[in-house]
């Protein structure tokens, strides 16, 4: 028997887990809601439909004998779309509305983490400007702000100056840049080390880990500029030996799934923890309710079982076996337009990368066809990857390709994977 799937989001994210999904034995066919005219080139039908109306989703699930539903964004899941299609009897793959405040509020996380003692750094959580600034200003910098809710990656602030600090203040408070997600903000302690993501199949308290990747947020070279909602990726990361996911899994993502257990708000779907490696060992950044993009775009490719019938027998309360390549490294570069993260501009003409072993492009704010063309209708137009026998082959290989394309009104950074390369 094979699936047919509907899978939630317009993403690369999406992209990758529609074409992974596809690539496995169990799965017939693949519908993205909304999608977007890039994922054609996967064999991805697109599903005309908003998936900020569950009946209109519980109505296409039913009118396409959907067997089940993958929700890949956060909001989707902090809406509760996963508790609407439950009820509806129609098996979807994510974590409940309560199970995805681990991701909708930073507070909620940090104090979970502290009840049962999860390493992160020390935090206070404010809901008016002037405690806020009388917690920096008794604290002093480096200090990290963050806006409580959902910011689309972009609602953190690591502050290295009291100034930037509290022009951060200001920026949630008094400009309300983040809206409702800023009505709250989380002000924590700096940390220093190298990031890295770790991301799991969860079923309750049962873990699955992914292999390590590690994300590079700011906009340019060197680290440089404003932060982002991601401009590329790698995994495996050779800097970090295997004792650092099995520490991170015993010290943080296992006592975290069963906490929510322990607190009625049990945990099934993708859970992401966004680590800092420190003297100290790994601590929590942040947790995410889904798989990370681009970090999902350089993960899934590593998968060597079949990805569908690993969640169908997660869903159906078996024991799922999820295997991944050891011998090869991925990488990928986000192709973003002109002024993103603030304000991109639209319209520049975007590659059409096919789909291959080695070389593949995932698309995500594109507009278009790919029999006319696609161009850029917002920030992160696509994720290109590469995979090689190591990192340093993956890294020319993409490269390579990216340098000799016409990328007027695009920019990428061409150092991901360095702080790898800089340390092995």
């Amino acid at each position: 028997m094979s699936d047919r799937i509907l899978v939630i989001g317009s993403g690369a994210r999406e992209h990758t887990i529609g074409a992974t999904l596809l690539a496995g034995r169990s799965v017939d066919e693949v519908f993205c809601a909304p999608g977007n005219p890039g994922m054609v080139l996967d064999g991805i039908r697109l599903a005309d439909l908003n998936p900020a109306d569950p009946a209109a989703v519980v109505d296409f699930v039913h009118r396409n004998t959907i067997d089940w539903v993958f929700v890949g964004p956060e909001q989707p899941l902090i809406d509760g779309l996963v508790d609407q299609l439950t009820a509806a009897g129609i098996p979807a793959f994510g974590p409940t509305k309560a199970a995805a405040r681990i991701e909708g509020s930073k507070d909620f996380a940090k104090a979970l983490m502290r009840r049962h003692g999860i390493p992160t750094a020390a935090y206070a959580t404010f809901d008016n400007l002037e405690s806020a600034r009388q917690h920096v200003r008794a604290h002093g910098a480096p200090i990290v702000i963050k806006a409580d809710g959902l910011a689309a990656g972009k609602g953190v602030t690591v502050a290295l100056s009291l100034d930037q600090a509290l022009e951060a203040l200001e920026q949630i408070f008094v400009d309300r840049r983040f809206g409702q997600a800023g009505a709250r903000v989380v002000i924590e302690e700096y940390m220093s080390g190298q990031e890295c993501s770790l991301m799991c199949f969860v079923s309750g308290d049962r873990v699955w880990p992914m292999p390590l990747a590690q994300d590079h947020k700011p906009a340019h070279d060197g680290d440089k500029g404003p932060n982002t909602g991601g401009m590329g990726a790698y995994s495996p990361l050779p800097q970090f030996g295997p004792d650092l996911a099995a520490t991170a899994l015993e010290t943080i993502v296992r006592p975290t799934v069963r906490a929510m257990v322990e607190e009625g708000t049990p945990f099934t779907g993708i859970l992401y923890a966004g680590l800092m490696v420190t003297d100290q060992g790994p601590k929590v950044v942040e947790f995410n309710a889904r798989m990370g993009d681009p970090e999902t775009e350089v993960v899934l490719p590593l998968l060597t079982s079949d990805l569908a019938a690993g969640i169908r027998t997660l869903m159906d309360g078996g024991e799922p076996n999820f295997t991944w390549c050891q011998d090869r490294s991925e990488i990928c570069v986000v192709l973003a337009a002109d002024g993103y993260p603030g304000y991109p501009e639209k319209g520049a003409r975007v590659p059409l990368i096919g789909p291959g072993k080695d070389l593949q492009a995932y698309y995500a704010g594109v507009a278009g066809s790919v029999q006319d063309g696609l161009t850029a209708s917002s920030g992160r137009t696509a994720v290109v990857r590469a995979g090689a026998p190591d990192l340093r082959m993956a890294q020319e290989r993409i490269y390579t390709l990216l340098d000799g394309l016409d990328t007027t009104g695009l920019f990428y950074r061409h150092d991901i994977g360095h702080k790898a390369l800089e340390t092995t």
